[in-house]
């Protein structure tokens, strides 16, 4: 069977359907981090890259490549986290592997895990399906991992605790695919990059242009504050529980309502369009009346955020 590239899984024939194929590494600092720590992110984040293709996940694998001298104390709390994860994602994790390196070698501990999950008859979700007037939705608030790693990276305080908001998303998937069967042309989790980059990804394989609306977008006052404080564009800023749909705009109000139903999804909003732009370039209308480019981030604001 054929696979289609530039998409976080591949998908293939396995007996009756078809079935998605997902890897990923994490490498996060620090490992615990308010909401969550390595064990669950490994989780959320290879289920995500499942879900992002309408896949329902069904088995992992996990393997931990060890730095000699890690407190069995921290690694018994991650294995723990990443079960816990799992059961409440409805995953079995069914191989795995442990490998030491020298001391110095390794920071801790680096987690890999694979995914597999079956694709339901009829979805169909690639990132080259946008097409122009499609409506592009937001499941909620932006930046809130990425602020919350690097205060806590960086020994920062502010009046309200900033939580990552590392989630597994594919029940909020099922909902949508639910409440406008065929009308979602793509799914795709902002990870690193944040909302820009993963847009203008999209765009480029697409082959189209977009526009949003910034006063549309969701943001928490205290991350957008913390960004300001840092210098920081919550737009590049990465997300771990949050994902952009595009759809059918004739069926974009039902999925939204679908999406503010489910706990994952309560601010859920319609943040803007596809266009038709050679150009594949990603506008956006600013508060201020104005309008400015969304682009690529050149370079990474922080390393190691996932």
């Amino acid at each position: 069977a054929g696979t289609k590239q530039g998409n976080d899984q591949a998908e293939f024939l396995l007996g009756a359907g078809r079935h998605a194929f997902s890897t990923d590494t994490y490498v996060i600092s620090p490992l615990f981090f308010p909401g969550g720590d390595i064990g669950s992110l490994a989780v959320h984040g290879t289920v995500n890259d499942l879900a992002m293709g309408g896949a329902v996940p069904l088995y992992l694998s996990a393997g931990f490549i060890i730095e000699e001298g890690f407190p069995i104390a921290d690694l018994k709390r991650i294995a723990a986290s990443m079960g816990r994860a799992a059961r409440e994602s409805g995953v079995a994790i069914v191989t795995g592997d442990t490998k030491v390196v020298e001391r110095g070698k390794g920071d801790g501990v680096f987690i890999n895990t694979a995914g597999i999950g079956r694709v339901p008859e009829g979805v169909d979700l690639s990132g080259d399906r946008a097409r122009p007037g499609d409506a592009i939705l937001l499941s909620g608030s932006i930046g809130d991992h990425g602020i919350a790693i690097m205060a806590s990276r960086s020994g920062l305080r502010f009046d309200t605790t900033i939580e990552s908001d590392s989630a597994a998303l594919h029940t909020l998937v099922a909902a949508m695919l639910a409440a406008a069967p065929g009308a979602l042309r793509l799914l795709r989790d902002p990870t690193r990059g944040g909302l820009a980059a993963t847009l203008n990804e999209i765009a480029a394989q697409s082959g189209v242009g977009m526009r949003l609306d910034e006063a549309a977008i969701p943001i928490k006052p205290q991350v957008r504050g913390a960004c300001e404080l840092l210098g920081l564009d919550p737009l590049n800023v990465a997300n771990e529980g949050k994902l952009i749909a595009v759809c059918d705009p004739a069926a974009a109000d039902a999925v939204v309502a679908a999406m503010r139903a489910h706990p994952l999804g309560r601010e859920a909003a319609r943040i803007g369009f596809v266009t038709a732009d050679p150009q594949r370039f990603v506008e956006m209308h600013t508060c201020f009346g104005g309008r400015r480019m969304v682009d690529w981030l050149h370079g990474e604001q922080l390393p190691r955020i996932c």
